[in-house]
């Protein structure tokens, strides 16, 4: 029998105030370094993307999020040239704690910016799934 093929999972926040979307600077990673995106991560064994995500904030900008206050708002079914991945897209009914940047080894900026006006250097599935997320698309599949 030979093993069945699974994705890794990631889950991304999308968090917007006032118009303007929480996004980070990825550095020293080794992936897309320099380059914008929303507060991400990987979702364990054993962890719906609700739970991945809330522990994923905790870890990175601070917040507590409870997982039921985490609504999926879009899912991407993604390759490169090195893999296949699902990602889904959360935002947050209500959070608490102040947002700060936990991981300044991963991550050298961390701010709000005009959701209609993201950073050119945004990476260009983040800039995909924010707009399909605007524009009320649940689903979509990028770089096939």
């Amino acid at each position: 029998m030979t093993d069945k093929f699974t994705y890794p999972v990631a889950a991304h926040l999308l968090l917007i105030e006032e118009g303007k979307i929480l996004m980070q600077r990825r550095y020293n990673t080794g992936y897309q370094d320099g380059n914008y995106s929303v507060p991400a991560g990987h979702v364990e064994q054993g962890e719906t993307p609700r739970e991945g995500c809330a522990r994923e904030m905790r870890e990175e900008i601070g917040i507590n999020i409870t997982p039921v206050d985490l609504t999926v708002v879009h899912v991407m079914h993604r390759r490169t040239e090195k893999d296949e991945r699902v990602d889904f897209f959360l935002t947050p009914s209500s959070y608490t704690g102040e947002i700060k940047n936990k991981e300044p080894d991963k991550c050298d900026d961390l701010q709000f910016f005009p959701v209609d006006e993201l950073p050119e250097n945004t990476i260009e599935y983040i800039r995909a799934a924010v707009a399909n997320y605007r524009n009320g698309i649940f689903y979509a599949e990028f770089g096939w």
